[in-house]
């Protein structure tokens, strides 16, 4: 199979709906795996598949700290979310260069399915609950930006503009590099 890259925005699956993942097959078990080598790879904590060009309702999770589970969620949906609130600053793989605060739900519960089919419901808190809401959004055409004001949002956008012309001047081509790098294979 060929290998996942990340889709660097701006891109229109930013604001597309995944599908739900109907079976766990050899194919789903592969891209989770592709996920978690590349969330490494490019020093991440979460990732969801539209990330990597993919509409398939799977996020995964691995704070690497220590404390929380490395997570593959297939279909995860959030059921309860708290009404405290809290502030974290998030960042995203694919709009490299910038980031931003943004509120959300202190406490969330979630169900999903595991790489087995199995069904999970989970209590998340904290900046665990923060990296898993992030994640979701994804596959619901939504992205951290969408949480700011239009003109927060146009001013990060072009400092991400910036951000990407100045590292294509740094950048030499190798076998490493994804589609999204801007050199000719």
């Amino acid at each position: 199979m060929d290998s996942l890259s990340l889709v660097i925005a701006p891109n229109p699956i930013f604001k597309k709906q995944a599908d739900p993942v109907l079976e766990m097959t050899e194919d789903i078990r592969w891209q989770i795996g592709a996920m978690f080598d590349l969330l490494y790879a490019a020093k991440g904590i979460g990732m969801a598949a539209p990330m990597v060009g993919v509409l398939n309702r799977i996020i995964i999770v691995d704070l690497q700290d220590g404390q929380h589970p490395k997570l593959a969620m297939i279909n995860p949906e959030i059921t309860a979310v708290s009404s405290d609130r809290q502030t974290h600053e998030e960042a995203s793989l694919c709009y490299p260069g910038i980031s931003a605060e943004v509120t959300r739900p202190r406490d969330i519960t979630v169900t999903y399915l595991d790489e087995k089919g199995d069904q999970h419901t989970m209590q998340a808190s904290g900046w665990f609950a923060q990296v898993i809401q992030h994640e979701i959004d994804y596959l619901n055409g939504k992205v951290y930006l969408d949480y700011l004001s239009k003109m927060k949002r146009d001013r990060l956008l072009k400092k991400m503009e910036k951000y990407k012309v100045s590292q294509d001047r740094q950048h030499q081509h190798s076998s490493h590099c994804g589609p999204g790098c801007g050199h000719a294979h």
